[in-house]
């Protein structure tokens, strides 16, 4: 009998085949199959304390939902030990597919060959699961991209480009050290903010511009405004900061409450510029209000289609979309990723998220 994890193998080698073939002139169309045979999907979501990943979680279920299956949605709450403990019961109740967001990408390793031997796929969602070769599929935004928009933003509200003003200061944080997307986000942004750093345009006062030094563990806001406080006090008191690069908005709002008790957000010492990503309601109301400044929009609506659709495709044996095959190695195997782009999102063009149904207009007031 052909193991579902060996009809996987087997479905990648027709894949790369139909890719082959789509270069020569030539197309491959996976047949269809009906999904009414239903199944049930373990989801383990990092977190409860983030808004974002409570939309994951109820996006997932909703979308299971559609497509006929059933679905056990566990959040580890930010302990890797109580999410794998989760993911073996989930392996032990017998279900048919895993989408796993890691807590600590580093941690899964025995937890995941107690799927293999079970036979169970895994879906690794937005965050990329290291160290294990028993992962098979990947979804996640162009996270180097997130670092990009977020560095574009400072470089523009700045005038960096124009190379007349200057020098600004400017403190860099990142996300969760044991987080895979950390280093993406991080790597992103410093693509673009290197040269001015190089040039002096940018100063980074503390001097603490290594990922090791700036990291965020849990991405936790308290966390972020006492290092942001300790930054004010050591660092700034005879100046103003001109900008904080955030890479997310629970990050942001602890940076904000951090300089706000340091008096800024008057007229005579106004906010710098602060980043984000994930588009929090908390955070475009602030952005509307003028505070943080711009936020990266992740559609996790669509993150969600596109994990449900792959364990769809995966159970019901059609070819998988996939958008790289090569690029994203977790340490082991490269692991196979669709990618969706992520949107910035400032006061100039909030209304989008309304647009799109995002948020409602009141829930913005």
């Amino acid at each position: 009998m052909v193991t579902r994890r060996a009809a996987l193998a087997l479905l990648g080698g027709v894949a790369s085949m139909a890719l082959t073939l789509s270069a020569c002139g030539q197309s491959t169309e996976a047949g269809s199959e009906d999904s009414s045979e239903s199944g049930t999907v373990g989801i383990a979501m990092p977190t409860r304390a983030s808004e974002r990943w409570l939309t994951d979680g109820k996006s997932v279920v909703e979308n299971l939902k559609g497509m006929g299956y059933k679905s056990t949605l566990v959040y580890g709450d930010d302990d890797p030990k109580v999410q794998s403990s989760q993911i073996e019961t989930l392996v032990k109740q017998g279900v048919d597919a895993l989408i796993i967001a890691a807590i600590d990408a580093k941690s899964l390793n025995g937890v995941l060959q107690q799927a293999a031997d079970a036979d169970i796929p895994v879906i690794s969602y937005d965050r990329l699961i290291l160290g294990t070769k028993n992962v098979d599929y990947y979804v996640s935004f162009d996270n180097e991209m997130v670092g990009r928009q977020e560095a574009r933003h400072i470089i523009e509200k700045l005038g960096l480009e124009d190379g007349k003003g200057g020098p600004f200061t400017i403190e860099l944080f990142a996300g969760s050290p044991d987080d895979n997307n950390t280093k993406y986000f991080f790597d992103g942004s410093m693509a673009l903010l290197e040269p001015f750093l190089e040039s002096k345009q940018l100063i980074v006062q503390s001097g603490e511009t290594e990922l090791d030094k700036i990291t965020t563990l849990r991405w936790d806001g308290p966390t972020a405004e006492k290092r942001m406080s300790d930054l004010l006090t050591e660092w700034y008191s005879d100046q103003t900061v001109d900008a904080v690069l955030s890479p997310y908005d629970g990050i942001s709002r602890g940076v904000l409450s951090a300089l706000k008790s340091d008096g800024y957000g008057t007229d005579g010492k106004p906010l710098p510029i602060v980043t984000g990503q994930d588009a929090e309601l908390d955070s475009v109301k602030s952005i509307i209000a003028g505070e943080q400044s711009q936020t990266v929009f992740k559609d996790i609506r669509e993150l969600a289609r596109a994990a449900t659709e792959l364990v769809d495709d995966i159970l019901t044996g059609r070819i998988p979309n996939v958008d790289n095959r090569r690029d994203y190695n977790n340490g082991v195997k490269d692991v196979p990723v669709h990618l969706l782009q992520p949107e910035s999102v400032d006061k100039t063009n909030y209304e989008m998220l309304i647009s799109n149904r995002y948020y409602t207009a009141e829930q913005l007031k």
